[in-house]
């Protein structure tokens, strides 16, 4: 993973590279790009997101990413650029806390691709070395299989249920808590790298049998 690149072209720099996305920040010129994926996204958000999808909405999500205690981050695809769905660290607590809590989402044409995957390890990278976080927590309604799945594939541990835990299209909603902490991590990261060695190592060719007839 890079930081701090630019892509391509002209546009804004990147906070956090990958293989197939990147990370940075929104700017006022993604609103008609970002709300037309929103509102495109509503069968797939269901009672689960609810992104900014018009242009008041737009620019009081920008005001809000401006908050200090508030991370936003668009997921771009590396190959066009477009906006492929959304990472959010919001609630940073700093003294001895430091945590925040994870949100995130898709838009329709761009999921189930693996890009949020990515996404994820990206953010979290953000979270644990950049921002100097110790521990980031994620909390999904237990309907959001997708969503479970990919905390789970992200090595967030389960710590429990809440019920009513956030109000959401109308109702205040269950969610099941999840959360990882810097050293779980960094282990994950450890592992990740030995097996891309391991794979890029190259395999000993076999030599004639030692020791053959006198």
């Amino acid at each position: 993973m890079r930081r701090g690149a630019k892509v391509s072209g002209a546009g804004p720099a990147a906070l956090a590279t990958g293989l197939r996305t990147f990370l940075r920040r929104p700017q006022p010129d993604d609103e008609a790009e970002f709300t037309r994926l929103a509102r495109a996204s509503r069968r797939l958000h269901r009672t689960f997101a609810r992104p900014p999808d018009d242009a008041a909405s737009f620019r009081g999500w920008l005001a809000r990413g401006e908050q200090p205690n508030v991370q936003i981050h668009l997921l771009c695809r590396r190959e066009d650029g477009v906006i492929a769905g959304v990472l959010n660290l919001s609630e940073i607590v700093r003294g001895p806390l430091q945590a925040a809590n994870l949100g995130y989402y898709a838009f329709a044409p761009h999921a189930g691709q693996g890009y949020m995957r990515e996404g994820v390890q990206l953010v979290l990278a953000r979270a644990f070395i950049d921002l100097g976080l110790h521990r980031v927590e994620a909390n999904v309604q237990p309907s959001n299989t997708a969503s479970l799945r990919l905390v789970l594939a992200s090595g967030f541990r389960c710590e429990g249920y809440a019920p009513r835990l956030v109000y959401i299209a109308g109702r205040w909603r269950d969610h099941v808590r999840f959360a990882i902490d810097l050293e779980t991590w960094k282990r994950r990261v450890a592992r990740s790298l030995a097996r891309t060695r391991n794979k890029r190592a190259p395999k000993k060719r076999k030599g004639p049998p030692r020791g053959g007839p006198g």
